[in-house]
């Protein structure tokens, strides 16, 4: 039985279906982003509510109100001289006919006629549009207002790269949780994440809440901990598989144009980057840091036409990294090494940063092994492809404070712009997470497939990623009105249409116990008593 809301009163194909709501259904009951049907004559129409208002049959009703103190008047207005009014945006056709019906959800390419029928979605459109939880569907919470399961197939979600987007506070590290978790369910691609936060591993925070459990606690045989730091590691009762290490010759020219803001280089000290690189090979940087000055310095840099205040720019620069405790002069063992097993194997890498948490230690360490990561995808791909053999489990990059990796000024010179670009060309592809995505440049921004945003009060961040979407002002006034916490919009490939969402739960035994019991065909937790421990 579907719950009659009222019927079309005029349509446009560019501006959407405005709906007369019947005398006993209650405007306050309607809200934007809700979902409905309009029974067309020959097909259903599936669509959102993007505006909700009040009408009137004569306009001097507005101008000059009735006496509505008496009760009798106030009911004979409502209803008939007074109603109140919803804007649908069609999105979808999904039946009718028996031919629509084989096609299955379509766009829209016309609209209803006068007086159809509105009826509220039902749990059932809801399914037909979305999907059920499947072996590939991975529930991610529910639609507003509405008690279904909205599922997303997370096999199409991680064809290419993905952006989550929110203000600070709004829930994305939640939602982040739950679709790496998904992903780990549900498809066949593995995790490198750079915890900035140490928010996925063993352990995360929440907000005015008890610590909730991370990926290690509820996959421990699907998921590897590696740290930068083994004693905050220790300290926080963390198990790691491994301790990386960076070596001075692993430092490319790259990596330092990326920290030129971080480490305040001028233009013609990073110019000389790249001029040292091709004097001194992989060992510039110990060469860099070994100089003392002196008349053979000078002449040194005379001969690659380095100016000397660059050059001392650039050694205070480089400096900094050599504090960090995690850079060598040599590495004892290859990280990359050691992640690409992993990764081979179908564990999911999580890189902990521990108490290294500033932007300096971030970029660098993450744009240097996601470099050498996807060479050594490229050339594994590209020799699968020759010979006829599998290819290299398909990998997710996940970063946060992605605005860092893939503004205007450096993205076309980071591997994560390389990455966005081509759009998983060699079995990569990128999960971004980040508050300020009008810093993201524009063109990897539209290179995104899927992308998901909580709320954000910035003009320039809400234009940044609703840029080239269809029904972009409809869609702005949906996203305005999202709850602080705990809500988002989806929107993109993944997708057959938008949807507002509430997140499914993430953080209490039940909530657990449904993660880990809907992933036991694809991932072993260990003992049924060691699965049983998770929930005490």
């Amino acid at each position: 039985m579907t719950d009659k809301l009222g019927i079309v009163t005029t349509a446009s194909l560019e501006k959407g279906v405005d709906v007369r709501l019947d005398a006993p259904v209650s405007v306050e009951d309607m809200v934007v982003g809700r979902y409905v049907t309009i029974e067309g004559q020959k097909r259903r129409f599936f669509g959102m509510i993007t505006d909700v208002r009040l009408g009137v049959t004569d306009e001097r009703l507005a101008v000059s109100p009735p006496d509505v103190n008496d009760p009798f008047i106030a009911e004979v207005l409502s209803g008939t001289s007074t109603f109140g009014q919803i804007h649908v945006t069609p999105m979808l056709t999904i039946g009718g006919d028996a031919k629509s019906m084989l096609e299955g959800p379509q766009p829209v390419k016309t609209i209803p006629a006068h007086f159809c029928a509105v009826n509220l979605a039902t749990e059932d459109d809801i399914e037909r549009v979305f999907g059920k939880e499947d072996p590939q569907r991975f529930n991610i919470g529910n639609p507003l207002d509405m008690e279904t399961k909205l599922c997303l197939n997370l096999e199409e979600f991680v064809k290419r790269s993905n952006g989550i987007f929110g203000k600070s506070g709004t829930g994305k590290t939640f939602l982040t949780r739950i679709l790496l978790i998904g992903i780990l369910q549900k498809s066949k691609a593995v995790n490198l994440i750079f915890d900035m936060h140490n928010e996925y591993g063993w352990q995360g925070t929440s907000e005015g809440g008890p610590p909730v459990k991370g990926l290690k606690q509820l996959f421990q045989s699907k998921v590897a901990v590696f740290t930068l730091d083994e004693e905050n590691s220790r300290r926080r009762g963390v198990s790691t598989d491994f301790v990386v290490k960076i070596g001075y010759d692993e430092i490319e020219p790259e990596d330092i144009v990326l920290l030129r803001q971080t480490l305040n280089l001028t233009e013609p000290a990073v110019e000389a980057v790249y001029q040292l690189r091709r004097r001194f090979g992989k060992s510039w940087l110990q060469n860099v840091l070994d100089i003392e000055g002196g008349e053979d310095t000078k002449e040194l840099l005379d001969s690659m036409s380095i100016h000397e205040s660059s050059f001392q720019n650039l050694k205070r620069g480089l400096a900094t990294i050599r504090r960090l405790p995690f850079i060598q002069p040599h590495a004892p063992v290859d990280a990359v090494k050691n992640i690409l097993d992993h990764l081979d194997k179908g564990i999911n890498v999580v890189l902990e940063f521990g108490r290294y948490r500033d932007i300096t230690a971030y970029v660098l360490v993450a744009n240097m092994l996601a470099r050498r990561i996807y060479s050594q995808y490229q050339s594994r791909t590209e020799k699968a492809m020759a010979e006829s053999v599998a290819p290299p489990n398909p990998l997710v990059i996940t970063i946060e404070e992605a605005h860092k990796f893939l503004n205007p000024e450096v993205s076309s010179q980071t591997i994560f712009g390389t990455i966005a670009r081509e759009m998983r060309k060699y079995n990569v592809s990128l999960l971004v997470i980040d508050q300020r995505p009008s810093g993201i440049d524009s063109e990897v921004m539209s290179q995104m497939g899927t992308k998901i945003t909580c709320l954000l009060d910035n003009e320039r961040d809400i234009d940044s990623v609703l840029a080239g979407v269809s029904g972009k002002n409809e869609l702005k006034s949906v996203l305005a009105r999202l709850a602080p916490k705990q809500q988002a919009l989806i929107f993109g490939h993944a997708v057959p249409m938008p949807v507002a969402f509430q997140p499914r739960e993430y953080g209490s035994a039940k909530s657990y116990k449904d993660f880990t019991s809907a992933g036991k065909s694809s991932a072993s937790t260990g003992t049924g008593k060691d699965i049983e421990k998770l929930w005490e």
